[in-house]
């Protein structure tokens, strides 16, 4: 048995495929590439694979992470190179690391992700500057998340370790902020943009914002060097 963890991307070509579906997208690829994948035991048995933190519908990433056991040793290079040629459009591997298999799961050590958000510019760069400014000088904010089968109230700031911050190239905006994951709870991006326009009237074009997560991490560290 050899574990491997591996830093994969979701492109735009795939950016609105459920979590589900794209981990069935990753065993589809491992299959192709003929990796000896190792599998549970009993009645169901499903490939050995596991992500850290699941991503929303319509959001790309450039770092996602998933393990990946194999019933049989195969060395890092030829992991990388068959896996790579399987992968469908959209999805790019970009490391595949040996981790040891006792290492702690991949959602038991995520505890942080960062996400650019990127919109046409709209207005005045220094009127969001200071919406920036009274947003991040705020210690509580409390939002209210609805679900089919339940409403509740959420105090994000808690979830906000850094200020937000912007800056422009060229026609675009681009904001830049990062979130914690718990096990309690996290907030979401979109959160966060509705929040900038109903209570601190940013006027954000928020149905133009294309979301990327560019990073997770565990004490600080990017997860492809904890393990």
């Amino acid at each position: 048995m050899i574990k491997y963890r591996l830093e994969i991307t979701k492109g735009e070509p795939v950016r609105y495929i459920s979590h589900l579906d794209f981990a069935a997208l990753m065993q589809r690829a491992i299959c192709r590439a003929h990796l000896p994948a190792a599998y549970s035991e009993g009645f169901n048995p499903h490939m050995k694979i596991a992500f850290a933190s699941a991503l929303s519908v319509g959001i790309t990433s450039t770092c996602e992470y998933m393990d990946l056991e194999l019933k049989k040793d195969m060395c890092q290079p030829e992991v990388f190179d068959k896996l790579r040629k399987a992968l469908p459009p959209g999805v790019k591997l970009l490391q595949v690391k040996q981790i040891d298999l006792r290492s702690k799961a991949l959602m038991s050590i995520v505890d942080e992700a960062s996400y650019e958000i990127t919109l046409p510019i709209y207005d005045d760069a220094s009127k969001l500057q200071n919406t920036l400014d009274e947003f991040n000088k705020m210690s509580e904010i409390v939002i209210v998340r609805e679900t089919p089968k339940k409403r509740k109230e959420i105090e994000i700031k808690q979830y906000l370790p850094k200020k937000i911050t912007f800056s422009t190239e060229k026609n675009n905006l681009k904001l830049n902020m990062n979130i914690k994951i718990t096990s309690t709870g996290t907030a979401k991006p979109n959160e966060i943009l509705e929040v900038l326009n109903d209570k601190f009237t940013a006027n954000l074009p928020i149905e133009q914002a294309l979301i990327c997560r560019t990073g997770l991490y565990s004490k600080g560290k990017s997860l492809i060097d904890n393990d």
